[in-house]
């Protein structure tokens, strides 16, 4: 699951050279076509005032407020060259923030899904196995003619285990070389095997070392305290005699170290007088594969588990024990924000403009105190909960915009449009009921502009 963390597919990111390179082409192109409308309209207004110049008084004074009209028109035009620039280069800039955010979080989800995900502990249930001589038939041909011919086969048979006591202790170390958890495994099991057969019977107690470990010592299988070798490297099968009902005990211990998840693979046997217990001595360790314990009980950092099956009990999952990681919450978040922060910083702007007058300096200002708020809050975010850290953002963005104004009654209407034109519509998107929080913003906006401009508040020019 080591995949590589991508960025929001076909956002711009201004890391990229080649995006930067044409957004910079596009911005000049675009500023050179403004410039040449603007100009070629003043143009043509001044050779007509010209040509005017010595006509009728009438005729001047229209041209006059012309003049007047392209002044005004002018200092718009500014205002909203400078809103639509300062649009341009935030979208631009959050769409940046939102793919690099996106990356640190996919990343984040990778690091955490790779201490869990990986190979496993795996330990196979012995198997009891027995020999038995069954006829069959075939055909053959024999001088032309086609034979039925009538044989014997060897077949092997399996014996349920007639009792299984398993214990398990885990500690979790930590691998340094690839920064992730470990499970160290201490092994001791004894099994019982009863010839449940109406004949002395020759029996094969097989079992197989754990599957995954990366170290394994000390494999040892002993039968009522007498060690037993393997006749073959590797190869745990040993023979046995028993009488009818007669039983006996097979003892298996070992120490292994592999990946941070052990379970128990039954392999579809009945289970019957089944005891697994598993001492978990680490912290946030569960139960694998939705198989429930019988008991689970807390141990000081630990856990014990363990599972009781008395009676013909067929388990089909392999269980056991891994260690669980806190649940990933919130992701998606603040790249959201960012992708809306632009239509916020429009609709704050908005309400800035049909409340208050201001400069362009200004406007100016206040869109490099938004987008830098933002960009506060993107890493602020990495360290602390985002609400936390937007709210200590809006304290400081409250007393900054509270020089916009130069008298107080100005300088509180610069704090209404603040709280509903851009820390309610942020925190709306931070919180679970956005819904909510941001038609409660849009309520106090409407409800602030109705109450400026219907109830004859007046706000001192500056």
């Amino acid at each position: 699951m080591n995949q590589t963390a991508q960025g929001i597919p076909g956002l711009p990111d201004l890391t990229h050279p080649q995006e930067l390179i044409q957004f910079g082409e596009q911005l000049l192109s675009s500023f050179l076509t403004l410039a040449l409308l603007v100009g070629a309209l003043g143009i043509v207004i001044a050779m007509i005032g010209a040509a005017l110049r010595r006509t009728q008084p009438e005729q001047s004074i229209f041209i006059g407020e012309w003049v007047v009209r392209y002044s005004q028109l002018l200092r718009v035009l500014l205002h909203g060259i400078v809103v639509v620039v300062l649009l341009v280069a935030g979208f631009f800039l959050c769409s940046t923030l939102g793919n690099r955010y996106h990356h640190w979080e996919q990343a984040q989800v990778a690091e955490i899904a790779a201490t869990v995900a990986g190979e496993r502990l795996e330990q196979s249930a012995p198997q009891v196995r027995y020999v038995v001589e069954e006829p069959f038939t075939y055909n053959q041909q024999i001088n032309g003619r086609i034979v039925q011919v009538e044989d014997t086969q060897e077949v092997s048979r399996l014996l349920a285990l007639a009792g299984s006591e398993i214990q398990v202790t885990i500690d979790q170390i930590r691998n340094w070389q690839d920064q992730t958890n470990h499970y160290q495994i201490d092994f001791t099991a004894t099994y019982q095997v009863t010839n449940t057969l109406a004949e002395t019977q020759e029996l094969f107690f097989e079992i197989s070392p754990p599957y995954g470990y990366s170290l394994l010592q000390n494999f040892r299988v002993e039968q009522q305290g007498r060690r037993l070798e393997p006749t073959n490297p590797n190869n745990y099968s040993f023979p046995l005699r028993l009488e009818p009902g007669e039983e006996t005990e097979f003892q298996v211990t070992y120490q292994a170290q592999g990946a941070p998840r052990w379970v128990y693979n039954a392999g579809g046997q009945l289970l019957s007088n089944f005891r697994l217990t598993i001492d978990a001595n680490f912290p946030q360790a569960d139960f694998a594969s939705g198989i429930i314990p019988t008991q689970m009980q807390n141990q000081g950092e630990g856990t014990v588990f363990t599972w009781l099956f008395e009676d013909n009990v067929s388990v089909r999952n392999p269980f056991g024990v891994f260690t669980a990681t806190n649940p990933i919450t919130n992701t998606g978040v603040i790249p959201r924000l960012l992708l809306l922060a632009p239509g916020l910083f429009l609709w704050w702007i908005l309400l800035l403009y049909l409340s208050l007058p201001l400069s362009l300096r200004n406007v100016a200002i206040a869109g490099g105190v938004f987008f830098a708020s933002l960009l506060a809050l993107t890493y602020f975010s990495r360290i602390i909960d985002a609400r936390l850290a937007w709210t200590g953002i809006s304290l400081v963005v409250l007393v900054l915009v509270w020089g916009l104004g130069r008298d107080r009654q100005t300088s509180l209407a610069a704090i209404v449009c603040t709280i509903a034109g851009m820390v309610l519509p942020i925190l709306g998107l931070l919180v679970p009921y956005s819904g909510l929080t941001l038609s409660l913003a849009g309520l106090l906006s409407i409800v602030w502009l109705a109450v400026l401009n219907w109830y004859g508040v007046q706000l001192k020019k500056s």
